[in-house]
């Protein structure tokens, strides 16, 4: 590992990051209550610590703490109708807000070589590995846009928050999203020329300078996780038994 991954924090194998979304999704699936979802959200906070993203995860755990408060409180005094499509809509919420949490985090601490190199290792097909790889690099482009063009828009008095859609819809649409989709579909086709002229279609197999293999942080992170989804599974037939 070299001095520059010590100093940024935690590394991990790409395949162990892919295997604890895989975990994640089915802990998120089984979770027998509330207070367990809570619990797996913590859980990924603590780890994106240890991948320096602690502003990341304090921002979503407060956020996810202020959604939970409303369940409580929707469960508790709302009756009829409106009462059962609030629920609906907030359980769907709760069993995907922790894995995009952790996609977030995966997201934003892999490298595409490192995860090429990865894939490579356990020779998944090239269909499957190369929409990921460009996804990889998608994702911060379009942030990194987004950000230009609030920051463009704030000078022309153009608020991109849901008040100021809200206010003005129209020149939100036009001043914002427009430029938005528009640069989205550009970079879209950036990515793909740029990764294709890097040889990523190349069938020989990948070379990197970084020694991709699971060590000891990997092999344990992968059993805490395991450990969680099997307690959920035993609480969960505690409770429906």
């Amino acid at each position: 590992m070299s001095g520059e991954r010590q100093k940024k924090g935690l590394w991990l194998d790409p395949r162990a990051k892919l295997f604890l979304i895989l975990i994640c999704v089915l802990a998120s699936m089984f979770a027998p209550s509330l207070a367990y979802q809570f619990a797996l959200v913590v859980l990924i906070a603590i780890l994106g610590t240890f991948f320096g993203k602690w502003k990341y995860v304090i921002k979503a755990v407060c956020f996810y703490a202020v959604i939970c408060v409303l369940t409580v409180w929707i469960m508790a005094e709302m009756t009829g109708t409106l009462r059962t499509m609030f629920i609906a809509f907030l359980g769907l919420f709760h069993k995907v807000y922790a894995c995009g949490m952790l996609a977030g985090i995966v997201l934003s601490t892999t490298k595409v070589n490192e995860f090429l190199s990865a894939m490579n290792r356990v020779h998944a097909p090239k269909k499957l590995v190369i929409p990921l790889a460009v996804m990889l690099r998608y994702i911060p482009t379009i942030q990194e846009d987004w950000r230009y063009i609030k920051d463009a828009m704030r000078m022309r008095d153009v608020s991109p928050s849901f008040g100021g859609f809200l206010s003005h819809p129209g020149m939100t649409v036009e001043c914002i999203y427009v430029p938005l989709m528009m640069t989205a579909s550009k970079a879209a086709d950036e990515l793909s020329i740029a990764s294709v002229t890097r040889g990523i279609e190349n069938p020989n197999p990948r070379t990197c300078l970084v020694q991709i293999k699971c060590g000891i942080a990997d092999w344990m992170i992968m059993a805490a996780a395991i450990a969680f989804l099997l307690f959920e599974l035993c609480m969960r037939g505690g409770v429906i038994g």
